[in-house]
């Protein structure tokens, strides 16, 4: 188990994540226009920081990450009213995985990647969007950022209030002990081991890009963020494990989602979906990365087919042949640093 995650489900962490996420879908479902759930969506995954810590350090884990969230809808939004040029769009993936990774690393945040400012920069730069419709959709994704904010500050209530029979909660999952206690740390922008970790990112995400880009992959993002997802957090030990995980994951994810989309199923039914997904995914991936991606990827996958429906064929072969690019240049990019380190005496 990672550190800082003491209960052995994380259950409250799952449900509250499961309702950030659920209420804006079903409040666009009953406003008829699910073309917007990717807004939705990633402003709701505020709720994924902030697991486990006091609530005096998760009101500013939750703030700044929020900030980082919607900085990088608002520039994929940027890019999609210009028409997605490819040039802005490799420097702007550019200086939000660096930056991103190094405002993590600073701030000590969990998830300690950035794999959800990388996740919502390209999905929200590839939907087509006229120049009137950029602030709207901006403005939906702050507030449900906002909406995620206050549910993942609701613990705070629930607390007050269980008082005495708090303990037994506690031993249950459904209100863990939060012992993480995260400081800000500038030195980190000293250390070489950051560096490398983000020189890893920078280099990954431009080759695993560039090459699905080039052999036309329908989804060439999906390559992108596996690659993001596999590359070890800085100061973590370089190994593969992880890749491994997200492929085998993956692939049993995507036959997961087959069979949930075979029988074209109506929206309510996909948003449900992407809610049970989002809290086992929450429930799970602090435990084990490869049992949570069987959930991350129909959640993801769902969100896709939601936003804009694609042929279930051409959805699950992009999202294979584009994960194994990306977790196997991954694995290249962890071998290669795992050399630096030692040749440098950079120890994990």
């Amino acid at each position: 188990m990672r550190a800082g995650f003491s209960a052995p489900r994380n259950l409250e962490v799952g449900l509250r994540a499961a309702v950030a996420v659920a209420v804006p879908l079903f409040v666009l479902f009953a406003a008829g226009r699910l073309d917007l759930t990717a807004y939705a969506t990633f402003g709701a995954f505020t709720a994924v920081y902030g697991r486990n810590e006091p609530y005096r350090v998760r009101v500013r884990t939750i703030t700044v990450a929020a900030l980082a969230l919607l900085l990088s809808i608002s520039i994929g939004i940027a890019l999609a009213v210009l028409g997605e040029p490819l040039a802005l769009v490799a420097v702007a993936l550019v200086v939000v995985v660096g930056g991103g990774t190094l405002f993590v690393t600073v701030f000590q945040i969990v998830p300690p990647q950035a794999l959800f400012f990388v996740f919502a920069l390209l999905v929200c730069a590839a939907v087509p969007t006229p120049a009137a419709d950029a602030l709207p959709r901006l403005g939906l994704a702050a507030v449900s950022a906002a909406f995620a904010w206050l549910v993942t500050m609701s613990g705070w209530a629930i607390r007050r209030i269980t008082g005495p029979s708090r303990g037994v909660l506690a031993r249950s999952g459904l209100v863990p002990e939060l012992r993480r206690r995260p400081v800000t740390d500038p030195s980190a922008l000293r250390d070489p081991r950051v560096w490398l970790t983000v020189a890893q990112n920078v280099v990954g995400v431009l080759v695993a890009g560039g090459i699905a880009f080039a052999f036309g992959f329908g989804h060439a993002y999906w390559a992108i963020v596996s690659l993001v997802a596999v590359i070890p957090p800085a100061r973590a030990a370089h190994s593969i494990s992880r890749s491994l995980h997200r492929i085998v994951g993956t692939i049993v994810g995507v036959a997961v989602t087959a069979l949930l989309l075979a029988w074209s199923p109506p929206p309510v039914f996909l948003i449900c979906v992407i809610v049970v997904c989002q809290f086992f995914t929450e429930v799970l991936v602090a435990r084990h990365y490869g049992a949570a991606l069987v959930f991350i990827t129909p959640l993801a996958l769902s969100v896709s087919h939601l936003a804009a429906p694609t042929p279930l064929n051409a959805l699950v072969v992009d999202r294979v042949l584009e994960t194994v690019l990306g977790a196997g240049i991954g694995i290249v990019l962890v071998l290669l640093a795992r050399g630096v380190q030692r040749s440098r005496g950079l120890a994990p």
